[in-house]
């Protein structure tokens, strides 16, 4: 059963410019903060607040919006290049001025989907279109890669280290896809939702992946709609309680694993060697 949360309209306009900021991530949920309170509510609280920013590689991100922005516009693509110059591109020794080795792998993957027809014929209709609603009386956002005007998919681009490769889902004790791995169903029945709402279409969310292999592989994945419908009521149980966290009404749980929760840590007493083993 989820906690009682206030039912709250937010007075945001969202836009492109403000949809990752820190006021749009307070008056509206997004999968991506939702994940971050799943992995840690106290470590997403706290960075949500601005008390603690996590020390991340941004290589990983700024190469995934180097192939977004070029499947999203020409425009869009000259400004990130505009924008990360620098990051790009190497400053000195004897590949000065040519990109550095991340964004060569991005430059194969866009070539591979590019030269592809069948993507080609796909990522066509709108870019980064924001989408927004209610999830049981709490306030959502999404922001879509693909979206064509007949309403009846939306394509959402990833990138990976290999389509195949195993990871291990420790809470279901088995291992998975990169798909399940990186909680994707989650932001796909989200969106999928928000879609409904706002545009009354059963739109079927497609991934369209590309590996940072040499050469890279790809592919377009579904996701059956049983696994869609389970994570939508996940989301639906599990929203209350972190929007009683966001909302200062609940207690943040630590994980005691992260790097948050380490470089908070207080020590209570001797535990006996045996906890050690418990995640």
């Amino acid at each position: 059963m989820t906690e009682k949360t206030q039912k709250t309209y937010s007075k945001i306009k969202l836009t492109s410019s403000n949809y990752y900021s820190n006021e749009a991530n307070w008056q509206y949920q997004s999968v991506s903060i939702f994940k971050n309170f799943m992995k840690c509510e106290a470590a997403a609280l706290a960075e949500l607040k601005g008390e603690w920013q996590p020390e991340r590689d941004q290589t990983p991100l700024l190469v995934g919006n180097y192939l977004h922005s070029y499947f999203e516009s020409k425009e869009a693509h000259q400004d990130f290049l505009n924008e990360h110059g620098t990051e790009i591109l190497a400053q000195a020794g004897k590949n000065k001025g040519k990109p550095k080795k991340d964004y060569q792998v991005g430059d194969a993957m866009i070539k591979s989907l590019a030269d592809d027809e069948t993507f080609v014929n796909l990522y066509q209709g709108q870019k980064e279109v924001i989408v927004k609603g209610q999830i049981d009386g709490i306030n959502w956002m999404g922001k879509l890669d693909c979206f064509p005007d007949n309403h009846k998919y939306f394509a959402d681009l990833k990138t990976t280290q290999d389509l195949h490769k195993k990871y291990w889902l420790s809470d279901q004790s088995r291992y998975g896809t990169f798909i399940e791995a990186y909680d994707y169903p989650i932001q796909m029945a989200v969106y999928q939702e928000l879609i409904r709402q706002q545009y009354g279409a059963e739109a079927t969310p497609l991934i369209v992946a590309v590996t940072k292999q040499d050469p890279p592989d790809k592919a377009i994945i579904s996701i059956e709609q049983p696994i869609l419908d389970f994570w939508l009521e996940q989301v639906k149980e599990m929203q209350g309680h972190i929007q009683a966290v966001k909302n200062g009404e609940a207690v943040p749980t630590h994980c005691g694993h992260c790097d948050y929760c380490r470089a908070t840590k207080k020590l209570t007493g001797v535990v006996d060697m045996q906890t050690l083993l418990i995640s």
